[in-house]
């Protein structure tokens, strides 16, 4: 079964509001819980609201980056405007991304499976393809039937 596909996108920015992972890159459990722990505050103090308000679309992006040898974490938004609170503009390359869709129960359900399946599987088995780095998301495009649906994009380059 192919769970994902490759899809050519124009660059596009992230308006994003983040956080350093401390955890060691091969702390899943530790990872997951400072991004879930980052997710609860910045619904609950309103940035994340602040972000919906001028997006340009209703995608919400969880954006890993890897930024002066820190792994970083943004909630973020495609928007031309800025914000005043502490942030940054996340370039993402023209260029091929592997796209992998799926959904969750919970918007961390979401993105745990398409990480999971975008990094445990489809670029380990890849021939044709890899991933080089550059900063990568986890997009929630909505929602239906209660459950959470999205997509992985992930830059990727023709080996």
């Amino acid at each position: 079964m192919k769970n994902y596909i490759l899809e050519e996108k124009d660059s596009f920015t992230v308006l994003g509001i983040g956080t350093e992972l401390k955890s060691d890159y091969t702390d899943y459990a530790g990872i997951n819980k400072e991004k879930l722990d980052f997710w609860e505050a910045v619904k609950e103090d309103g940035r994340l609201d602040t972000l919906k308000a001028i997006a340009t679309n209703d995608y919400i992006f969880a954006v890993n980056e890897a930024v002066n040898d820190k792994m970083m974490y943004y909630a973020g938004v495609m928007t031309e405007a800025s914000i005043s609170e502490e942030s940054r503009v996340i370039q993402f390359p023209k260029g091929e991304y592997l796209v992998v869709k799926g959904d969750g129960q919970t918007a961390d359900e979401l993105s745990n499976k398409l990480t999971g399946i975008a990094f445990g599987q489809v670029l380990p088995e890849a021939k044709n393809f890899a991933y080089v780095g550059g900063p990568n998301a986890t997009v929630e495009m909505g929602q239906r039937n209660g459950v959470v649906f999205g997509e992985m994009w992930i830059p990727v380059v023709r080996k």
